[in-house]
């Protein structure tokens, strides 16, 4: 494991395990979960996957106090900045802060790229900015341009954040129609392609100049947190970053006494049908090269940065995914998981409710 957080709690490694007391919250009861998120109104018909609970090794987890949150953050605002896993993430600490005081005064914006959540009698404001990159991306004679030098158009808008969430992952590995972008501009200079992982450092050197130029340790914390993986059965996450690098067969990234009868029933194995965790403590995780970048940053960073380690923890919960119950899939998507099942997102209720959790005890512990 890597050991950039040293505390007396080793938060990050542990075992799932049943408590009926959960989930905090009922999607019935949030009116934020966006339609993709939203598996149980989407008609997932099993609900053990909500009844489990972080167990750290050799510590015992505060209980998620809704109404601490806001008056121990009141008059402050707190950003998360990523991709669409920090969205899942913003939605969830709503969701949990609402569910201790449902009659509290409320204002919701939502727009590209900032959406912010506002709890008016305390003035705390939770948004969520995306940027998939962290670093700015400029659209140029209908092109994506991914400028791996450039931030500053992206960091004016978390200049005045009391709290920084940061994430970043999953769009350096994407292909094809998938991915974000056209070209590539480092040093001045444009490329169609590069090595994933070289890329995603130069960006994330770009995000660590920022942090360390522009925030004020006296009234800002900043996070960062670590990959969220997905379930699917596809080749190894550093193959995906480093395409040019893909050699060889096709390789699972889970071992197949781990796949559920109805995932294993289909031709190409992903989350669906999954309704339990994997068992175990930890598990060996497929994102161990973009996990040593971001350690190597972090450590090489004046600014304080914790960072949120949750990628093993998540792992072990191929159960969480909304798979085909998302509000915004079509029947013909329902109809045929191998091809449809999101098995990167996650539900809510669900993981990333545990995450913040884990973002409450470092944020007041």
């Amino acid at each position: 494991m890597f050991q950039t957080n040293r505390t007396t709690c080793a938060l990050f490694a542990g075992t799932w395990v049943r408590d009926d007391t959960y989930p905090l919250y009922q999607y019935s009861n949030c009116p934020v979960i966006d339609a993709e998120f939203n598996c149980q109104m989407s008609g997932r018909p099993d609900s053990g996957y909500l009844k489990y609970r972080w167990q750290p090794l050799n510590c015992q987890l505060p209980r998620f106090d809704g109404l601490v949150f806001l008056s121990k953050m009141r008059g402050k605002t707190v950003m998360f900045v990523g991709d669409s896993l920090g969205r899942n993430q913003f939605e969830s600490l709503i969701c949990m802060i609402l569910a201790a005081n449902p009659q509290t005064q409320t204002q919701m914006n939502r727009a590209m790229p900032l959406s912010t959540f506002k709890f008016l009698e305390y003035g705390v404001s939770i948004s969520y900015f995306r940027a998939p990159f962290l670093v700015d991306v400029d659209v140029m004679q209908g092109k994506r341009i991914v400028k791996l030098d450039d931030i500053a158009g992206n960091g004016n808008a978390w200049r005045m954040a009391d709290v920084l969430v940061f994430n970043t992952g999953h769009w350096w590995g994407h292909e094809g129609s998938l991915r974000g972008w056209d070209l590539i501009q480092s040093g001045g200079k444009y490329y169609q392609d590069m090595d994933r992982l070289v890329a995603m450092e130069k960006g994330l050197r770009t995000w660590a100049n920022w942090v360390d130029s522009n925030v004020d340790i006296t009234r800002t914390r900043v996070f960062f947190q670590s990959a969220s993986p997905d379930h699917y059965n596809k080749r190894v996450q550093d193959a995906l970053l480093r395409p040019h690098l893909a050699t060889g067969p096709m390789s699972l990234t889970k071992s197949p006494n781990e796949w559920s009868a109805a995932a294993t029933a289909t031709t190409a194995k992903n989350c669906y049908g999954e309704t339990e965790p994997m068992k175990g403590t930890t598990y060996t995780s497929t994102y161990a090269d973009q996990m040593g970048v971001v350690n190597e940053v972090i450590r090489e960073m004046h600014v304080p940065t914790y960072l949120m380690d949750i990628t093993m923890l998540s792992e072990l919960r191929k159960d969480g995914h909304p798979s085909i119950y998302r509000g915004d899939f079509s029947p013909s998507q329902r109809a045929n998981p191998q091809k449809s099942a999101d098995c990167s997102h996650w539900c809510l209720p669900g993981l990333p409710d545990t995450w913040n959790e884990l973002f409450y005890t470092v944020l007041f512990y």
